[in-house]
């Protein structure tokens, strides 16, 4: 804890904060420090008692995905109250658990929308890498229904979703994009030059001719 107090940057910390984080550690040497320490499972959960999100940060890249219980993730989720924090603990470790899909789907049925956006998050894993058993026209009935007026990470986690059916899933893809057409969710989001647009037309229509130019 005070080698991560000591890494602590005031300026980081500064920008941060504009986007709902409450640290300001430099996440490349975050990760060096992870490196050195090496997997230390009991450590990470010591590291996740703190509360801080730095040290949360740290647990999660020291920590064994697979030796979280289910009741266990579902506790850290519910305290991941911070962006990053909620983002890496889904990315990094939810979803390498064992029981990412009874998570996925109690999640996307919580109503907290933070909670159900780790559900959804869950979900756009799965429509790309593995589909089978999915309903995606029921995804869709879901997300035409309730999208638009989802609060921000909901709603962001269900446009991630609704772009990956339509760049995976070539018979879903009209849909997909008459939906995305019609919501008109993120589509004056402000994309950085080089960057791909979050509205998920463009996405899906970007990332199809990208693969088929490939």
């Amino acid at each position: 804890m005070a080698e991560l107090a000591g890494l602590d940057d005031p300026r980081i910390r500064a920008v941060n904060e504009k986007h709902g984080d409450d640290h300001g550690v430099n996440l490349g040497k975050l990760r060096a420090l992870a490196k050195r320490l090496k997997t230390q499972q009991e450590l990470a959960r010591e590291l996740w008692a703190t509360g801080d999100s730095a040290a949360r940060l740290l647990a999660l890249l020291v920590c064994r995905p697979k030796a979280f219980g289910r009741d266990e993730l579902d506790v850290m989720l519910r305290e991941a109250r911070t962006p990053k924090v909620h983002d890496w603990l889904v990315n990094y470790v939810v979803k390498k658990s064992p029981h990412a899909e009874e998570l996925r789907v109690a999640w996307s049925a919580d109503p907290d929308p933070v909670v159900a956006s780790a559900g959804w998050a869950l979900t756009t894993e799965r429509v790309a890498k593995k589909p089978g058993g999915l309903d995606l026209d029921g995804l869709l009935d879901v997300i035409e229904a309730e999208m638009k007026d989802a609060p921000d990470r909901l709603q962001w986690a269900m446009n991630h979703c609704l772009a990956q059916i339509g760049i995976e899933h070539a018979g879903h893809r009209a849909r997909a994009l008459a939906v995305g057409e019609r919501l008109e969710v993120l589509k004056d989001y402000p994309t950085p030059p080089g960057c791909t647009s979050p509205y998920a037309p463009v996405w899906i229509n970007e990332m199809v001719s990208r693969r088929d130019g490939a």
